[in-house]
């Protein structure tokens, strides 16, 4: 899928709008009980970058990246302000946050991924768009400093020597979530002082 490994402008998508949805089928029977079922086994995010837009000039960098992706073609790196990293808002990622594997003496790669839990369920997100220089890793509690390295553009943690069995594989991370506009079209409203604004901006997650 085309992609362009660009992130959009962090201070505008820090005030922007948007997280997960999900895709839920309900058939109500006739005894008023419900049948629900899902056909996304994902959540998949949307976002509106128009709530960050605050001056002329934040306008002007929108329809420039807008225009560099060609609208809808060219997906690119987007920072959720509300969830880009492994762990809570409030700490700074370590390399025991996430688990992503265990070793069997043979594999070297390993995916990142963030787990999301709530009493005794839980969802695993595959995270392929972490950022550079953020990443940490640890091998049964203990950190690496080398041995292994990141793809930047899927994620996948490769090392140098295969984990021992049963060991651990944990890592730490920020991360981007790849989006693409939704729209092919920036309809740009100007007052009388000649500001610019655009109602909506959509933008939604992609699988890349």
């Amino acid at each position: 899928m085309a992609f362009h490994d660009i992130r959009f402008p962090d201070n505008i998508s820090r005030g922007a709008r948007g997280g997960p949805e999900r895709r839920t089928q309900i058939v109500e029977l006739a005894n008023g009980e419900e049948e629900r079922n899902s056909p996304w086994a994902n959540s998949r995010r949307r976002y509106d970058a128009a709530y960050g837009i605050r001056r002329a000039d934040d306008l002007a960098a929108v329809i420039a990246f807008f225009e560099a992706r060609r609208g809808r073609l060219y997906g690119f790196r987007w920072k959720d302000w509300a969830d880009h990293k492994s762990c809570l808002p409030s700490a700074q990622p370590g390399p025991v946050d996430q688990l992503i594997g265990q070793g069997d003496g043979t594999g070297t790669e390993f995916q990142l991924v963030k787990a999301y839990t709530s009493g005794a369920q839980s969802w695993a997100r595959i995270i392929t768009k972490p950022v550079a220089a953020t990443v940490t890793i640890a091998l049964g509690g203990v950190a690496q400093p080398s041995g292994w390295s990141v793809d930047l553009l899927t994620g996948i943690v490769t090392f140098a020597a295969p984990p021992a069995p049963g060991v651990s594989v944990t890592a730490g991370f920020e991360f981007d979530v790849p989006v693409r506009f939704d729209t092919d079209e920036l309809p740009v409203t100007l007052d009388i002082e000649r500001l610019g604004s655009i109602t909506s901006i959509p933008l939604v997650e992609i699988r890349a």
